[in-house]
């Protein structure tokens, strides 16, 4: 409970920002995908791995709890056996689900871009196995990724972190602390837009980003919808929204106007003094994990 608007904002980063112990798990669960996979392919195999690496929201530190998942990327070197598998990329998730089978783990199975090793007790870990992509000049250009239709993918999880990082830096650090309650924002209202896209989006709507959470929800929202439309920052996927139905766009925009309108109650409520029913307001964006007044 809080008594103020501001410390519920606080007490609610603190409830949603993964303990350490759970940062400590999804280092371990790494690790342990990194010691199963280089027993059968090390230096003297014909697809030796050559690193690992938590992607997705874990590598970009913008996870919330749950922690339901990690996203462990796999680089494999395919100089022996890139002709093997160039005209069907889900023989290289059979090859990798394949050498998992037998481990400590509930099932293995595959889907889409990774192979998913579901644990008794979460977080559960999805490995994308990848091989590196060279240019014409022989320089790293990315990494190619399994798709669900048996081709590939590019990518580069690397660059998605490295520019997040920065625009939390530009933004005096308080970007990813943001994301994260927008991210519960979307979890609560229908998960409706994909996490990375969200993260995107919000560094695009904002030159400047203070500490007053309040402020940058009603910012955020009354510009959502003129960034909506954001590229992939590595410069390979296009536009983010570029997937969406007609219909899920429009809803899309209407989550963004109807939480306009909450935020606004909220942001008078308080300025009138009327702290519970502000937070009762921010309860209604946010979800019941949102402090109550008290």
């Amino acid at each position: 409970m809080a008594t103020t608007v501001a410390k519920a904002f606080d007490e609610f980063a603190d409830k949603i920002k993964p303990t350490q112990a759970q940062s400590n798990q999804v280092s371990s669960r790494r690790g342990a995908v990194e010691g199963f996979l280089k027993a059968k392919y090390g230096a003297d195999s014909t697809m030796p791995l050559t690193e690992t690496k938590v992607i997705g929201s874990a590598g970009r530190q913008t996870l919330i709890r749950p922690v339901d998942d990690v996203d462990v990327f796999c680089v494999f070197d395919d100089s022996q056996v890139w002709s093997q598998y160039a005209a069907n990329s889900q023989q290289l998730l059979y090859r990798v689900k394949e050498a998992l089978d037998g481990y400590s783990v509930q099932t293995v199975g595959s889907r889409g871009q990774a192979v998913r090793l579901f644990y008794s007790e979460g977080p559960n870990v999805d490995i994308t196995p990848a091989f590196p992509v060279k240019n014409f000049f022989g320089q790293l250009d990315g990494y190619y990724i399994p798709k669900g239709d048996g081709g590939w993918q590019q990518t580069n999880p690397y660059k998605h972190a490295e520019f997040m990082s920065q625009r939390n830096q530009e933004l005096g650090g308080n970007l990813k602390k943001f994301v994260r309650f927008l991210k519960r924002w979307n979890n609560v209202h229908s998960r409706r837009l994909k996490s990375f896209h969200l993260e995107v989006m919000a560094q695009a709507a904002f030159a400047t980003l203070g500490t007053n959470s309040r402020q940058n929800f009603e910012v955020f929202f009354g510009y959502a919808a003129n960034v909506l439309d954001v590229n992939d920052p590595a410069g390979y996927s296009g536009n983010l929204a570029g997937s969406l139905t007609y219909n899920q766009r429009e809803a899309i925009l209407q989550s963004f106007t109807t939480a306009s309108e909450q935020v606004a109650r909220a942001r008078a409520a308080e300025a009138n003094g009327d702290t519970a029913e502000a937070i009762r307001q921010w309860r209604i964006v946010l979800g019941s994990e949102f402090p109550s007044y008290g």
